[in-house]
């Protein structure tokens, strides 16, 4: 039997005892050995709850009992959480997370204490909640180069844009039903403004070029300023705006950006609506694989917590650097402003104004004035628009 504990018990920390203890049997035939909650920390009493003998406040009583192998940690943030990671990782017990904050701010440090301690710290639910991701891009795509990563990383801003291509809603309108129905926070600023996603694609960078990447410098907009003249433009070019994470890797050159994208409709990102999540990786020799799923919600989430649990079970007293970064590789983080992309451009300017500055671009049918250009530099973009002025919209285009 391997004893766990859980620290934090909201949607993701219960999600996690649901599935440890409803499917134990199914559990217990694929690891060989029962998988046995015997304490949950949170600082709420929880009276009612059946077995509320497991509660504890005192994350020391976990870390003492050497009964307990292994913590699930489920409390969020990177203050306490990243505390009472590293009391466990200190004490001897593996540790799997969801914590996308963390493993993005702190991964580094605490690779390196797990490996010392000859246990592991596994991060699977971090960035795709239930879909598989980590796995599938340290295992299974393990003889590629990874060039590319891009993904709908984030379910609040799908649903809210989803929304606004389906039913014509304002991005208010929109998020407004999310929070009503709890896609949203009530504060939506991490998912909105693109730090959510951004800490995904952090994690996804670093684990494919072996190297840690700062994911405050990643450059990152959200979806506030997307209008319904937005999604309409968008609509008459077969296309559809989507919030990408992404991160581009030549050899060792890498770059990685957070925005909103226009995703044209021969792209598999293109039909990914709702809450639903998609990452899209491309490889040397596997060309272009897809993960698609619910990226987020509480069994979905725990679902992958747990995978990892019965993982760690089956590779005891064993650090897997695959699931890890070294900083070793000496990477080259490419400068944002020469980044080269193609951009859409709104703008209340004629058509000739535009030509004489920009030279070849497609316009849009259909609006006053919106055109799609060549492919070029950040800096260049922006020198270029600063120079046309009356610029209501500006949009990279997937290519």
């Amino acid at each position: 039997m391997t004893k766990m504990a859980i620290m934090g018990y909201g949607v993701v920390g219960s999600g996690v005892y649901d599935i440890v203890t409803k499917n134990a049997d199914t559990i217990t035939k694929k690891i060989g050995e029962e998988l046995k909650v015997k304490y949950i920390l949170d600082i709420r009493d929880f009276d009612s709850h059946p077995e509320k003998h497991l509660f504890v406040k005192d994350a020391d009583i976990i870390a003492n009992d050497s009964e307990v192998t292994l913590v699930a940690e489920a409390m969020g943030g990177a203050t306490f959480a990243y505390e009472y990671t590293k009391k466990m990782l200190k004490a001897g017990k593996s540790v799997v997370t969801s914590n996308k904050e963390l493993v993005s701010k702190k991964g580094t440090e605490l690779f390196k204490l797990a490996e010392e301690m000859g246990v592991s710290y596994m991060f699977e639910a971090s960035v795709g909640g239930g879909i598989p991701i980590i796995r599938p891009l340290v295992n299974c795509l393990a003889a590629n180069h990874v060039q590319s990563i891009y993904g709908i990383m984030n379910g609040t801003t799908n649903y809210i844009l989803t929304k606004m291509f389906k039913e014509n809603q304002s991005f208010e309108e929109a998020l407004s039903d999310a929070q009503k129905l709890g896609y949203a926070e009530k504060d939506p600023t991490a998912d909105v403004e693109g730090f959510d996603t951004m800490r995904k694609i952090s994690i996804l960078t670093a684990l494919s070029c072996n190297e840690e990447l700062d994911d405050d410098k990643i450059p990152h907009e959200g979806i506030t300023r997307i209008t319904a003249e937005d999604v309409a433009c968008a609509e008459s070019m077969g296309a559809s705006v989507k919030l990408i994470g992404y991160s581009k890797i030549d050899g060792k050159k890498v770059s990685a950006r957070v925005c909103p994208m226009i995703i044209p409709n021969d792209c598999p990102l293109y039909s990914v609506e709702d809450v639903f999540n998609a990452i899209l990786v491309t490889g040397d020799m596997v060309g272009d694989v897809m993960m698609y799923g619910r990226g987020a919600g509480k069994d979905a989430t725990a679902s992958a917590i747990v995978g990892d649990l019965m993982d760690v079970v089956r590779h005891k007293g064993k650090f897997d650097k695959n699931f890890s970064w070294s900083t070793a590789e000496k990477t080259v983080f490419f400068n944002p402003s020469e980044e080269e992309n193609v951009f859409f451009v709104r703008c209340d300017k004629t058509k000739a104004e535009v030509e004489a500055l920009f030279g070849t671009v497609w316009f849009v049918e259909g609006a006053q004035c919106a055109f799609v250009t060549e492919k070029m530099t950040e800096k260049a973009f922006e020198e270029k628009v600063d120079s046309l002025g009356g610029v209501l919209s500006k949009i990279r285009v997937y290519k």
